[in-house]
C-alpha cells in the first residue's frame, strides 16, 4: 500500500497529506501549537484575517481537518503541523527529521533527531543552525554588510522545501547535515513527475503535498508564488558562491548541495551596491555572472542551459549585461563568448585576470602588458611580474624597452614608478 500510494503522489494523483488520519480526533491537536501557529502568522503571513478566527474556524480555514459524523478528524497535513508527538509517532511513524554536525574527522558532534509538530520542530532546527552560520562583514561605505555562510532566507526556503515535499508514504527521515565548507539536505521521495534537474528554474510549481504546501503559502512560510527554488539560488549567489546543487538526486530522494565558507567579498558589495542604486540584479543575471567567475567564457547556448530557457532569452540576458558594462563579448555572431568585463574583474581584485583572457591566444609579454595598460590605465613592475610569469629584473628589462620604444611613459622613480601608454602630446 505504501509504495503505490508513493507512486500516485509522485505522479500528483494523491495529495497524501489531504488524507484522513483514521482513529485520530481533534483532541489529538495540541493547543500549544495552535498557538505557535497563530504567532507564526502574526510575524509572517499575510493573511491577517485568520489571526481573529477562534481555533476551530482557523484550523479549517486553513484545510487541517475533515468533518466526519459531525466531528473534525485532523488530516495528515493537520498532524503533521499540530498534532501532539504520541499521535505523531503512532499515526506517522514515517515522520522524522534529523540535524547532524560533522567535523573535519568525520565525527558527528551534534545528532539530534525530531518526531514531532513541524512548527516546533522548524523552529528548534533553525535555532540550531543560526547558532552556527557564522558572518564576516564587508565595509559599503558607513554601512557594514553582513555575509553570513548560508543565506538565512535560503537555508529556511530549503528546510521547509524538504518537509513539505517529502513523501511521508516512504520511510527515511530528512536529513540536514552541516559540513566545515558545505550544508546538505536530503527528504525522502525523488522529484514529482515532470520535474527534471533541467527544468528546476522555469517548471510551475507542482507540490507533491498540496493540503500542507497551501498551509505553508497561507501561514508564511514559504514563497506565496511557489517559487521557493529561486529564493534558494538567489541566497547562494549573491554572495559569490557555486549555484545550489541538486545533482545528486534520484527516484529516492531530492538531495541538495549549498557551498558556504569562504565567499567573494567584493561580489556581495557589488550585488548590494547595484539594489541600492535600484539596479538589481535578476536570478538569470547573476547565475551568469556567478559562473563567470569559475568559467572565464560562456556561450550563449551554455547561458540557455544554465537559466533553462531558450537562445532567444539567453541572448537577451546577455545583451542585457553587455548594455550594463558588467559583461564584454568576443568573437563574431557564430563564435560569440562572454566573459566579465574589465570594470568588474577590477571590482573584483583580478584585474590581470582580464587581460590573460582577453589575451588568451597571445602569448607575447608586450601585448599583455599593453592590452592590461589600455583596461586600467597603469602599471607597476610588480604586476608585469604576476600578468607574465616573470622574474624582477626581465620585468624591468621589458619596461625599459618599452619606453625606449615609446610605447610606455615611466611616471615616479624607484618603487613609486608606474607606467602609463605613451600618448603623442603635440596638438
Amino acid at each position: 500500500p505504501h509504495e503505490h500510494a508513493s507512486r500516485r503522489s509522485d505522479l500528483g494523483l494523491l495529495d497524501y497529506s489531504a488524507q484522513r488520519v483514521d482513529g485520530a480526533t481533534w483532541d489529538d491537536l495540541d493547543p500549544l501549537e495552535i498557538e505557535r501557529l497563530r504567532q507564526t502568522i502574526a510575524r509572517r503571513s499575510a493573511e491577517r484575517a485568520l489571526q481573529e478566527l477562534d481555533n476551530v474556524s482557523l484550523v479549517q480555514a486553513l484545510q487541517l481537518v475533515e468533518s466526519r459524523d459531525g466531528g473534525l478528524i485532523p488530516n495528515v497535513a493537520g498532524m503533521l503541523l499540530l498534532g501532539r508527538e504520541p499521535a505523531i509517532r503512532q499515526a506517522l511513524p514515517t515522520h522524522e527529521v534529523a540535524f547532524q554536525v560533522l567535523d573535519e574527522r568525520g565525527d558527528v558532534p551534534v545528532n539530534d533527531w525530531f518526531h514531532g509538530p513541524l512548527l516546533r520542530t522548524l523552529e528548534e532546527i533553525e535555532l540550531r543552525f543560526s547558532a552556527r552560520n557564522e558572518e564576516r562583514e564587508a565595509i559599503v561605505g558607513l554601512f557594514r554588510l553582513p555575509v553570513p555562510d548560508y543565506a538565512p532566507d535560503a537555508f529556511r526556503e530549503a528546510l521547509n522545501n524538504a518537509v513539505v515535499h517529502r513523501d511521508y508514504a516512504r520511510r527515511g527521515a530528512v536529513h540536514i547535515q552541516l559540513y566545515p565548507d558545505h550544508l546538505f539536505l536530503s527528504n525522502p521521495g525523488g522529484f514529482v513527475e515532470g520535474i527534471r534537474l533541467d527544468n528546476l528554474l522555469t517548471h510551475e510549481p507542482k507540490p507533491r503535498n498540496q493540503r500542507l504546501a497551501a498551509a505553508f503559502r497561507r501561514i508564511g512560510l514559504v514563497e506565496t508564488t511557489g517559487r521557493g527554488i529561486d529564493r534558494i539560488f538567489e541566497g547562494q549567489l549573491r554572495y559569490g558562491r557555486p549555484a545550489p546543487d541538486y545533482g545528486a538526486s534520484d527516484r529516492e530522494a531530492v538531495r541538495l548541495t549549498l557551498r558556504g565558507g569562504d565567499s567573494s567579498l567584493e561580489f556581495a558589495v557589488f550585488v548590494y551596491e547595484q539594489d541600492r542604486a535600484g539596479s538589481r540584479l535578476s536570478l538569470e543575471d547573476l547565475i551568469v555572472l556567478d559562473q563567470l567567475q569559475y568559467e572565464r567564457r560562456l556561450s550563449a547556448e551554455t547561458v540557455a542551459s544554465l537559466i533553462q530557457r531558450d537562445g532567444t532569452r539567453a541572448r537577451a540576458t546577455l545583451e542585457r549585461l553587455v548594455e550594463r558594462g558588467l559583461i564584454e563579448a568576443i568573437g563574431n555572431a557564430r563564435s560569440r563568448s562572454y566573459h566579465l568585463s574589465a570594470m568588474l574583474y577590477r571590482r573584483f581584485g583580478t584585474p590581470s585576470g582580464y587581460v590573460r583572457l582577453r589575451g588568451f591566444d597571445a602569448i607575447q609579454q608586450e601585448s599583455m602588458i599593453l592590452s592590461y595598460v589600455t583596461a586600467h590605465g597603469r602599471i607597476t613592475r610588480r604586476e608585469v611580474r604576476t600578468l607574465c610569469g616573470i622574474e624582477d629584473h626581465q620585468a624591468r628589462y621589458l619596461l625599459q624597452r618599452l619606453v625606449r620604444e615609446n610605447k610606455l611613459r615611466q611616471r615616479g622613480e624607484r618603487r613609486g614608478a608606474y607606467y602609463e601608454l605613451h600618448l603623442d602630446e603635440t596638438p
